[in-house]
């Protein structure tokens, strides 16, 4: 062996060093939903607003910016929330506008993994990011700002099914070119792999069922901003399909029926009568947990072949509901006095099977890249345990050590996701008290909360619980 063959191999050392930096997983980095489960609101802003500014030129932008702009909105600091939630569009439409390929940054994840890619933002990012817009706006009391915002989150539902498609067709080409295609394709078909897949994703078979990419939330707010803030009757007219098509998606609430109903006679001609919604956001949204699995041996002299496949985590501990009670809301039959319960939130969107949905259309991008990868790093370990083999026993065992412990240290899944979103949006909505007088009470038993409803037609109180242990956060505004 030459000294300079000798010295290229042991270089190989310090490279793998170069390779595996960086490769805690975005659960390990993320304090921020440590603190925002425990209710520390303004710790979870510190931490948000620090993780942001580390982050605001890396591969991880657009996630830092996107858990910053939410925890600044819980935190009812909405004008700085726009302005982290402005920075990740900027970002994820940078991204969007991007036609090249990026040969370099590919082919560096299939060395390491696909954390190391740049996050580019998924759909029901971009959707709540606008969603998230438009109620600060509304809650800063500017509408006219929040239209456009509800007309972009729209847009970006309807053009997601088919970029998903060109991305899973992308995909497919590349592994259909890459040298080791045909070690990639036996990994990909065999039998014993595809069965430990099916086994470990059964739990996205039991979904809500929503068309694809959809926001119900979102489609809802969309009807309410515009049955609300009809500029002519285009505007009564969209609000009345985006009804149409929530109650599809929730046929169980009745508040959306109810809805339904109030925009048809609003075109034809009956006035809004006074009435008070509750939003309730509450939970945590899934996270992105790990899996690993062998992946078929294709390669001898390597000891360790495997592969890091993300999973969904549903999030627990969350208040299942708000009840809604009141002492004077008016008159019922006989003019005898209503008081007592008189609203329950009901079930609008599922966040988990929003993000399931979505992550279960992207899950063939996520095996075939990862498959991929793990193939390719196998023959980069093969082939210097190859070379090693024919040298001094010292070395080939150094060397085959070296390319085990690299395997398995950049064999980490991709677990980037926005965690500071709900697991979901309920809804409720009564005729507005007589006193504006009301009472807030988690369905868990929680404390009452009295709320006094502000002047307005139309009145909003937004709630957001983000554990069953954690206060309520109650606010409001009105859309007419």
């Amino acid at each position: 062996m030459t000294a300079w063959k000798c010295f290229s191999l042991l270089l190989f050392v310090p490279v793998l060093g170069l390779l595996t930096a960086g490769c805690r997983t975005y659960q390990e980095q993320n304090h921020v939903i440590q603190y925002w489960r425990q209710g520390h609101l303004t710790n979870a802003v510190n931490e948000a607003n620090s993780m942001a500014k580390k982050n605001a030129t890396g591969k991880d932008a657009v996630i830092w910016h996107l858990e910053q702009g939410a925890v600044l909105r819980g935190a009812g600091r909405y004008e700085e929330s726009n302005q982290a939630l402005d920075r990740a569009q900027n970002e994820i439409d940078e991204y969007a506008q991007k036609a090249k390929v990026r040969l370099g940054q590919e082919t560096g994840a299939l060395l390491s993994n696909q954390a190391n890619l740049d996050y580019e933002g998924r759909t029901y990012d971009g959707v709540m990011l606008n969603t998230y817009k438009a109620l600060n706006y509304l809650q800063l009391g500017e509408p006219d700002k929040a239209r456009p915002e509800l007309i972009r989150a729209y847009q970006r539902q309807g053009d997601a099914v088919e970029l998903n498609q060109k991305r899973i067709a992308k995909v497919q080409e590349e592994a259909a070119r890459n040298e080791h295609s045909a070690a990639i394709k036996k990994a990909e078909q065999d039998p014993k792999l595809k069965a430990q897949m099916m086994g470990s994703y059964t739990n996205l078979d039991v979904l809500s069922s929503y068309a694809n990419y959809v926001n119900p939330f979102t489609v809802y707010l969309d009807g309410l901003f515009f049955m609300t803030q009809a500029a002519d009757g285009s505007d009564l007219e969209r609000a009345r399909k985006s009804f149409e098509r929530v109650v599809a998606y929730a046929p169980n609430n009745e508040y959306i029926k109810q809805d339904l109903t109030t925009v048809n006679d609003l075109i034809n001609g009956k006035p809004l009568a006074p009435t008070t919604y509750v939003i309730f956001e509450t939970g945590c949204a899934p996270v992105r947990d790990q899996i690993r699995i062998d992946i078929p041996v294709v390669f001898t002299k390597v000891s360790y072949i495997g592969a890091a496949f993300p999973t969904l985590k549903p999030q627990g501990n969350y208040v299942p509901g708000l009840t809604v009670t009141a002492d004077d809301a008016g008159r019922g039959t006989n003019d005898a006095p209503v008081g007592g319960v008189i609203a329950t939130t009901s079930l609008l969107a599922s966040m988990d099977s929003i993000i399931g949905l979505e992550f279960k259309n992207e899950l063939p991008v996520i095996i075939a890249k990862t498959i991929a990868s793990a193939v390719v790093k196998a023959a980069g370990s093969y082939a210097i345990n190859e070379t090693a083999s024919h040298q001094q026993n010292w070395l080939t065992a150094l060397l085959q050590l070296g390319t085990a412990v690299y395997q398995m240290s950049v064999n980490i899944a991709d677990e980037r996701t926005w965690t500071t979103l709900p697991k979901e949006f309920q809804v409720c909505h009564f005729p507005t008290p007589a006193d504006r007088k009301i009472e807030l009470q988690a369905a868990n038993g929680g404390q009452k909360i009295p709320v006094t409803i502000e002047d307005g037609t139309i009145n909003i109180i937004y709630v957001k619980s983000i554990t069953a242990n954690s206060p309520l956060l109650v606010t409001q505004f009105k859309l007419k």
